[in-house]
């Protein structure tokens, strides 16, 4: 098995650039493997907007905006088919390291399940978690850049990605830092062996035979 490191925090955090960053400093190859490859791939029928339950919108990612206390905020929602999509985006992260390649995943938490399956699938003495943060006044800047975004969509999980409970091998604030210099800290890290999958894996494996 090959070496994952995931990285996990909310959109516009600055994952994918620091996923490209780590790329291009590892010396062995990585595949980069991220959420936002797997939801473009969808279907444009299962990608809703505000669509109501049944609908066809709401069984994929349904991207539903509200009005908070005066702003907008984006909740994103996955119906059965877009559950199943994401089942198949960590699996395949686990296929390839079986065919002996390095990956870094760059995902989004929503659910503490979606870390359960993530320990149940890779090898937890050949992953990293990586918890990548970043202050909300730089997501607001960061998102009102990106086109085709809707307003609010990373405050509406900037907590909620992080609320799974469990530790990380390493977390980084990517608000100042050049993510340069971030990717060195976390390749560092790879010198050592994993803590935090190893310790999931094992209340998992403590909790089954119970």
């Amino acid at each position: 098995m090959s070496n994952v490191i995931l990285l996990n925090g909310c959109s516009s955090a600055g994952k994918t650039t620091l996923a490209l960053a780590l790329q291009n400093q590892l010396k062995e190859p990585y595949q980069h493997i991220a959420l936002d490859q797997f939801r473009d791939g969808m279907p444009g029928r299962v990608r809703g907007l505000n669509s109501p339950a049944g609908d066809p919108g709401a069984s994929g990612l349904n991207v539903v905006p509200e009005e908070r206390d005066g702003e907008w905020v984006t909740h994103i929602r996955f119906g059965d088919y877009g559950e199943r999509v994401l089942a198949g985006m960590r699996r395949t992260v686990a296929s390839l390291t079986e065919l002996g390649c390095n990956v870094i995943v760059d995902d989004l938490l929503f659910k503490r399940a979606y870390l359960d399956d993530y320990v149940q699938v890779l090898n937890a003495d050949k992953t990293w978690f990586i918890g990548v943060k970043c202050s909300l006044d730089v997501v607001h800047q960061r998102e009102a850049r990106r086109p085709g975004r809707f307003p609010g969509t990373a405050v509406s999980h900037y907590d909620q990605v992080h609320a799974h409970g469990a530790p990380y091998d390493v977390e980084v604030d990517t608000s100042d830092a050049k993510a340069s210099d971030i990717a060195r800290t976390i390749i560092a890290r790879l010198d050592r062996a994993p803590s935090t999958f190893r310790v999931l894996a094992a209340e998992a494996s403590s909790t089954a035979s119970a």
